[in-house]
């Protein structure tokens, strides 16, 4: 058997290794690093890999495995509210970009054909570079993140059609490219709908029935066959394999086993997508540089600059501020990932004469290297550019946030209202303290105070918010979310304006412990840590040990660790009468003023879920009970898994539509 190709595999992971070592070092992207590797290694470089269609096309699988875990991110309510982005501002952006370039292109002499595959290769960006990089920087659910996440998600959609135009002009067939693109869409609609339906009711009931088993093996598996399933289903039916699992991620993310899901698929996720950086960096010829620098240099400023201004200046026209507008354009300003398939389809088909297509193939790998600085320093760039912006963008926010705080003293400030945040903040609630919460995903906070809570939209690691919320009357703070290198950058100035105020920071681990605590944490909670403490401690009392003694051991091994935390944190969870191990959410469901009585509460199929509390004027009626009676204008506030809330949810509106 022939083995020579491995000869090649291990050079590509000690490349690999050290470059990646060296790019994080120097605090540069590690997107970056591999696509450096991919030109080094490449066949246009020192020619240690020279197949590089088999690494190409196992490559794509890490942009499937990656809209998969974005997926699970993002629920179907979510993306219905995300639909001005996705067609508003996405479509604007592919019809502008192609027309604009196209006619660009024409005018310099280009053919129609060929000016509308240019068209086609600027308008895309990479969904793959722009949705990874956010999330390592926490901002996929900011503001700009969901813009440029929606305006992607179009740019993917209308990849096939694009492919097909091109197709269409390479080998001109009996039928039309506009028929052909219809036809394509319709069966990708069938296939969409089609992924909806059997994640609604067989993906559910799959894995409660795969989980039993309580075999991870098994339940990778049934993962790794749910995602090839369905980029298959979407390639065979017109569209790309990523949206395919994009769907699928979105349908199994409104389950329980959303974050096992995640953490099953990151290992295949991390490494394809290395390799998929890899495989575009191995496209570059440095060799023909020196002959078209000049060319490609020219496009690349004109592709840069266009994206950015035109993506911009359609946020701006939607109503976004110009900080977050520019933002959203310098994340979405570079070429992407199906631009090659583009170009690659019209190279072959002669529509582009072969020096142009090196040309454009040069500008838009130097355009997705630049595009990961460009993501990664977004916000100071803004800064630093338009300081004015900058700054009435910020004040905006501040003022949002002051109005929040108006009127606490000694609150707490909470960093995050995820599922971390909203527990914490109800321990608070309980104990009759309270508090202020910042988040950066808009609409968790928009649903915060649907609800009353009191949550504002903002960077919890800006020392101006910090102090809108005021910092200066608070008696402690908390940071729930995963952002240390934000936290590490913030404590200095929190430090220098109280000392003496307590800091909590949440770490996955404990790597950065002392670094945090001297920085100025007043404590570091390690998940990873507390969950090992809390289970032997458990497991101690079970086994009969004496309280005392517990209590000694787990007060010893905080010692080092802790000042403050040195006590057993007693178990349990918080029950809001839901399964244990669900995905619980809230939900406020107005009802209709005009539909007068609505009838007892207690009489209404609200299965599996909890009322909360019913919002009534300024009234707010906590923890009601069944004969509590329903009137037009309630709000009522439910808790429960996705499903029962959508059952609940049609159950109170359908019988307050009934009483009108």
């Amino acid at each position: 058997m022939d083995y020579s190709y491995f000869d090649s595999i291990p050079l590509l992971i000690a490349a690999t290794v050290i470059l990646i070592v060296l790019f994080l070092r120097l605090r540069l992207p590690s997107i970056l690093g591999y696509l450096v590797v991919g030109v080094l290694v490449g066949p246009y470089g020192f020619g240690l890999i020279t197949d590089t269609e088999t690494i190409r096309g196992l490559a794509e699988f890490g942009v499937v495995f990656l809209l998969f875990s974005i997926g699970l991110e993002f629920s179907l309510p979510l993306l219905l509210r995300m639909k001005g982005a996705v067609l508003g501002l996405g479509g604007a952006q592919v019809l502008l970009c192609t027309a604009v370039t196209a006619a660009v292109a024409v005018h310099l002499g280009v053919s129609a054909a060929g000016a509308i595959v240019l068209g086609g290769v600027v308008t895309m960006s990479s969904t793959a570079l722009v949705t990874s990089q956010l999330s390592r920087q926490a901002e996929l659910h900011s503001r700009h993140g969901l813009n440029a996440v929606g305006i992607l998600l179009f740019q993917d959609i209308m990849v096939v059609p694009f492919l097909i135009i091109v197709a269409n002009l390479v080998s001109p067939t009996g039928t039309s490219a506009a028929m052909a693109v219809l036809t394509s869409l319709g069966e990708g609609l069938v296939a969409l709908v089609l992924i909806f339906v059997t994640g609604r009711w067989v993906l559910r009931p799959l894995f409660r029935e795969i989980a039993r088993f309580q075999s991870a093996e098994l339940f990778t598996l049934t993962t790794l066959l749910v995602i090839l399933g369905a980029a298959w289903i979407t390639h065979h039916m017109g569209l790309s394999l990523a949206l395919g699992a994009f769907v699928a991620g979105i349908m199994l993310g409104e389950t329980e086993y959303r974050h096992q899901l995640e953490a099953e698929i990151r290992p295949f996720r991390d490494v394809l997508m290395g390799l998929f950086f890899i495989s575009v960096g191995m496209l570059f010829n440095l060799s023909l540089l020196p002959e078209v620098w000049t060319w490609v240099l020219l496009l690349l400023s004109a592709m840069v600059v266009f994206k950015l201004l035109l993506v911009a200046g359609l946020c701006r026209l939607a109503g976004w501020d110009t900080a977050v507008s520019l933002r959203t354009g310098l994340t979405l300003a570079h070429g992407g990932e199906f631009s090659f398939a583009i170009l690659i389809l019209a190279l072959a088909g002669g529509l582009l004469p072969p020096d142009y297509g090196q040309v454009v193939l040069a500008a838009l790998l130097i355009s997705m290297a630049l595009a990961a600085l460009l993501i990664r320093f977004n916000g100071p760039l803004v800064t630093g550019l338009l300081p004015a912006a900058a700054s009435a963008s910020l004040e905006t926010l501040r003022e949002g946030v002051a109005d929040t705080a108006r009127g606490l003293n000694k609150h707490v400030i909470i960093g995050g209202y995820g599922r971390v945040g909203q527990n914490v903040a109800r321990f608070l609630e309980a104990e009759g303290f309270r508090y202020l919460a910042m988040d950066m995903d808009p609409f968790r906070v928009e649903n915060a105070v649907k609800v009353r809570a009191p949550v504002a939209y903002g960077d919890v690691a800006n020392i101006e918010l910090l102090k809108a919320a005021g910092l200066s009357r608070a008696i402690a703070l908390a940071f729930c979310l995963d952002n240390v290198d934000g936290v590490r950058k913030v404590l200095q100035h929190v430090r220098r304006l109280r000392p003496d105020l307590p800091v909590l920071v949440r770490t996955k681990d404990d790597a950065l412990l002392e670094e945090l605590q001297g920085a100025g944490a007043t404590e570091v909670i390690p998940e990873t840590m507390e969950a090992s403490l809390m289970i032997a401690a458990h497991l101690l009392f079970l086994l009969e040990v004496p309280a005392n003694r517990v209590m000694d051991r787990m007060q010893q091994a905080r010692t080092d660790r802790y000042a403050l935390l040195r006590r057993l944190l007693p178990g349990g969870t918080v029950s809001l009468g839901v399964p244990s191990g669900t995905d619980r959410q809230l939900l406020a469901v107005a009802l209709p003023r005009d539909s007068g009585a609505c009838g007892r509460l207690g009489d209404f199929a609200l299965d599996r879920v909890v009322v909360t509390a019913v919002l009534r004027g300024e009234e707010t009626i906590a923890a009601p009970g069944g004969d509590l009676s329903l009137q037009g204008g309630d709000t009522v506030i439910l808790a429960g898994t996705s499903a029962a809330l959508d059952r609940a949810q049609a159950a109170l509106l359908g019988n307050a539509a009934q009483m009108e």
